[in-house]
């Protein structure tokens, strides 16, 4: 493969040999931009997973109706409140990790019965953010 590069203001034309063309070894993409999970698995993070601290992450008595953490970070907007009637992918709150914010949405239609977080708040992988009706 044959690449054009510019450093310093000169071009250089280099040729590039791939050594190995196994791609099967190379770990999936991350999706970005969204938590929404559909169906049964709602649940951001399998339950029981334990979080970065080391402590399990708490149970709900239904996963289907819960929201989990996709990753670790600090909660920068609670959008929705408690008692709110919500659709599956309406946004509920804003993570920031990785100085990036991710838009955390319902995985399902429904009336959240608490929210487990507050703005500032740290929250690990797994960790369950809201809970529905």
């Amino acid at each position: 493969m044959k690449l054009r590069i510019t450093l310093d203001d000169k071009t250089f034309e280099v040729e590039v040999e791939v050594a190995e063309t196994d791609h099967a070894s190379l770990p999936p993409a991350y999706p970005v931009g969204s938590a929404r999970l559909t169906g049964s698995a709602a649940a951001s993070a399998p339950a029981g997973t334990p979080s970065a601290t080391g402590n399990p992450p708490a149970t709900v008595a239904d996963e289907s109706k819960a929201c989990r953490s996709p990753v670790s970070g600090v909660v920068v907007k609670v959008v929705a409140a408690s008692g709110a009637n919500i659709n599956a992918g309406d946004s509920i709150l804003i993570l920031e990790a990785m100085k990036m914010e991710t838009n955390i949405t319902a995985p399902v239609s429904g009336v959240i019965a608490s929210i487990k977080v507050a703005q500032g708040d740290r929250v690990q992988t797994g960790d369950v953010l809201v809970e529905f009706v």
